[in-house]
């Protein structure tokens, strides 16, 4: 009973599959999104898991499919999974953004260059052990009867997250004390001169 070697072991990645794969695990590790995602366990316990399991579909996905992924798979790919996996529906833009890189990088190892691989993996070094911090805001459910009609967000402005402070627009006349006569009883006074 002889196995042939090469029937029973998979071939091994191309070096590009092995720069690509490099190249998007340290993309995904530096999409803020997803490390919060991650951090916060939003995918539950495996969350960690299911950040390198995309990485491996998308790597997947440029390796099987002809023609190439292009960025409106690829950002649909990772709005998809996020959603699905890990309760997060993103309209930041920044799925779009990891999207560009992606096919961006797939161009460039697969013409030989590393340098954009270089940069990410870079990038997600300098992040490693580093927590983001977070200030989450709950979507209003389909129940709900608020919405947000102010429509002027702006993605910048910071959340102040101390109360505004009531200013008296007029000071206001010293309180007069009340007229307590011999009885103990309190006078009360009119506020105008037309008395019935």
């Amino acid at each position: 009973m002889s196995t042939s070697a090469s029937s029973s072991t998979p071939a091994a990645p191309s070096q590009t599959s092995i720069l690509f794969a490099r190249g998007v695990i340290a993309r995904l590790a530096y999409w803020p999104a997803l490390r919060i995602a991650v951090d916060q366990g939003w995918g539950g316990p495996e969350s960690a898991e299911k950040r390198t399991w995309l990485a491996s579909v998308l790597v997947d996905d440029f390796e099987e499919q002809d023609p190439k992924p292009d960025l409106d798979y690829v950002e649909d790919r990772l709005l998809q999974v996020m959603a699905d996996e890990f309760d997060t529906v993103l309209e930041d833009g920044s799925a779009e953004a990891v999207a560009k890189d992606v096919v961006r990088l797939w161009e460039e190892v697969a013409a030989g260059r590393t340098e954009l691989l270089a940069e990410f993996e870079e990038r997600a070094d300098k992040l490693k052990g580093k927590k983001l911090q977070v200030q989450v805001e709950e979507a209003a459910g389909d129940n709900s009867d608020w919405e947000d009609e102010s429509g002027d967000e702006d993605e910048d402005e910071e959340v102040d997250e101390q109360a505004p402070q009531l200013l008296d627009s007029q000071p206001r006349p010293p309180k007069e004390e009340p007229e307590v006569d011999a009885d103990g009883f309190i006078t009360v006074k009119g506020k105008g001169k037309s008395h019935r």
